[in-house]
């Protein structure tokens, strides 16, 4: 399959990788696309939010998106599908751009070696998520974006349609809705939170927001367009924005690197090398700093409700191309 190339940005300035520049990307999306289909079936689609157990578990999609401004895909790359928890990268750097410093006074930097939605360590850490990306944190967070932001599912919206350059991205009402009515651990975590005085806004306010972003629709292309401010020192090719200066962007980076995949954070480490996000969706994305980003989907998870054929398939692009953050 062709790729695809996009024109228009202007990208910051940067040394880069001395391998890139012969890379041929779409062979080796071709190739990796190739050996991990026998993948397929031997995951399990999320169904314990309903709206995601209707997925079809076959779809499969790659896109790379480089700093030179290259787009490269195969399979369902153009398919959009729920991203989950992917969306916490956006709800972080939006309030970490806003509080700064002040953020980690309510959330922590370290790996939680738990499940995304696990409460044993609140209890005993006084109501204080371990990391952005566990369900907690990302609870802590989004009431931080409702503390600065007066319509925050706006702001969220508006966000990530720049990020990706594509203004048509919206909500999925149905897979938020079907998440509210579901949302049983949620809940007790945005409440259990507020006990300890580290929630500040109305808990189902909270709740609807984070409900919401969870239910954005965007497909492989889009993400990788969204996560290439990552791999740009924080701005945003597109338009030039400064999203987040350089040092929060790395620092967002390594939060990924050690926590963007949860309990499985450690082995995506060992066998992929870069940092990433995944989402009960299937979808997961990966940021190289200053050469490129990546997204894969395919919705059947592993144990750990990381995509299988994701995980395989960043793993096979780091060997492949011998690149990875080490």
């Amino acid at each position: 399959m062709p790729f695809v190339q996009r024109s228009g940005l202007n990208i910051r300035s940067r040394n880069r990788l001395h391998f890139s520049v012969n890379t041929n990307y779409q062979q080796i999306l071709q190739e990796i696309y190739e050996e991990t289909l026998p993948l397929k079936g031997q995951g399990k689609v999320a169904d314990y939010i309903p709206a995601l157990a209707n997925v079809f578990p076959g779809h499969y999609g790659i896109a790379i998106q480089t700093l030179s401004g290259e787009t490269f895909q195969v399979g369902d790359a153009e398919v959009p599908f729920s991203i989950q928890s992917i969306s916490k990268v956006f709800v972080l750097s939006m309030v970490f751009k806003e509080l700064g410093e002040e953020l980690w006074s309510r959330v922590g930097r370290e790996p939680s070696g738990s499940s995304f939605n696990s409460l044993i360590l609140l209890e005993t850490e006084n109501g204080i998520p371990r990391n952005p990306f566990i369900n907690a944190g990302a609870l802590v967070t989004t009431d931080c974006l409702l503390s600065i932001k007066k319509e925050p599912c706006s702001e969220i919206l508006q966000f990530v349609r720049g990020l990706s350059n594509n203004p048509t991205i919206n909500y999925n009402n149905h897979i938020a809705e079907s998440e509210k009515k579901t949302g049983f651990r949620n809940a007790a975590l945005v409440n259990f939170m507020k006990g300890f005085d580290n929630i500040k806004n109305d808990v189902d306010a909270v709740l609807d927001v984070y409900f919401h972003q969870c239910s954005l629709m965007l497909n492989c292309v889009d993400l990788a367009h969204a996560f290439l401010f990552l791999a740009n020192g924080g701005v945003n090719p597109w338009n030039q924005e400064s999203i987040l200066t350089a040092s929060q962007a790395k620092r967002v980076n390594a939060l990924m690197q050690v926590c963007g995949l949860y309990d499985d954070s450690g082995e995506f480490a060992f066998t992929v090398g870069l940092p990433g996000k995944s989402g009960v969706g299937g979808g997961v994305v990966a940021v190289i700093p200053n050469l490129l980003s990546i997204c894969v989907w395919s919705p059947q998870l592993n144990k750990h409700g990381t995509s299988l054929a994701g995980m395989k398939a960043l793993e096979l692009f780091t060997t492949k191309t011998g690149i990875s953050i080490f």
